[in-house]
């Protein structure tokens, strides 16, 4: 019996290497039979290789996801039980979610940034002696801040439609709030006279204002982030301490009624725990 116990987190670790070298083999299968349909472009597979990879790491950053099951199949084993794999199972949609919503905030940043970048560049080319229109082709080339909404601003201020309301509709989009100042100065500029680059280098201050203060109070809260990631840590720390102690925890939760209780009162007050300071951090972030 001691022979077996020790040979479990060695299945385990064989199990989990074996599903990750399936997994990591037809996802290259698939990046390379999605490179040979386009082997006709110039500089054949040496072009095609790179966006195959490319696309092959994407593929593993939005699936991160189901890594969820491969450490609930190594605890199931070392548990000898089916509850780790259940919970596992459960867990993909739920950490799915968080990093779906964790890569919209991110994207959402990254285009706010850009409208900031716009304002600055767009008032730069027009001090440079350019046309407006001009200007707004080539800041929102350089920057990609409009987004899937590019091609009709542009196609507004080339042949002389309604660029604010353009712009307006590009504001839309989650994180572009900023064009809606933008195109109240072109309004301006446009109707009364007024110079464009000016409203547009104070609209450019404010934004980046606006952006330092997230900034300074993402930083002051770092440590509230830092003490929610420790209160989730510290129930695998404490399973970690027992199984090295010879405790052997997972036997204990997963196989008595009283582990069964803990277990669920544990897992349910931590996530309670989880959700109330996470909840308390990201207030403090919007207020």
């Amino acid at each position: 019996m001691t022979v077996i116990t020790g040979g479990l987190p060695a299945q385990g670790a064989a199990v989990l290497c074996a599903g990750a070298a399936l997994w990591w083999t037809a996802e290259r299968e698939r990046a390379v039979r999605r490179a040979r349909t386009v082997l006709a472009l110039p500089g054949g597979w040496s072009t095609v290789r790179p966006a195959a990879l490319g696309s092959w790491r994407d593929a593993v950053r939005r699936r991160r996801e189901w890594l969820c099951l491969p450490l609930a199949a190594v605890l199931a084993l070392v548990g000898a039980s089916v509850l780790p794999l259940l919970a596992g199972a459960a867990a993909v949609p739920l950490v799915g979610r968080r990093l779906r919503a964790a890569r919209a905030r991110r994207e959402r940043e990254a285009r706010a940034d850009g409208v900031v970048a716009l304002c600055g560049a767009v008032a730069g080319e027009l001090r440079a002696g350019w046309q407006p229109a001009q200007a707004l082709a080539f800041a929102a080339r350089t920057t990609g801040a409009l987004g899937g909404q590019e091609a009709a601003v542009l196609a507004a201020a080339r042949f002389g439609g309604d660029v604010p309301e353009a712009l307006r509709r590009a504001a839309r989009q989650d994180g572009a709030d900023g064009l809606a100042g933008m195109a109240a100065c072109w309004q301006v500029a446009v109707d009364g006279g007024a110079g464009l680059a000016a409203g547009l280098d104070r609209l450019d201050a404010a934004l980046r204002a606006q952006r330092d203060q997230r900034e300074r109070l993402r930083a002051q809260l770092a440590g509230a982030w830092a003490t929610v990631a420790v209160l989730a840590v510290l129930p695998v720390a404490g399973l970690g301490l027992g199984a090295v102690l010879g405790a052997r925890p997972l036997t204990v939760l997963l196989h008595t009624p009283a582990g069964l209780g803990c277990l669920v009162v544990g897992g349910v007050l931590e996530a309670l725990g989880l959700w109330w300071a996470a909840r308390i951090v990201r207030g403090g972030e919007e207020s």
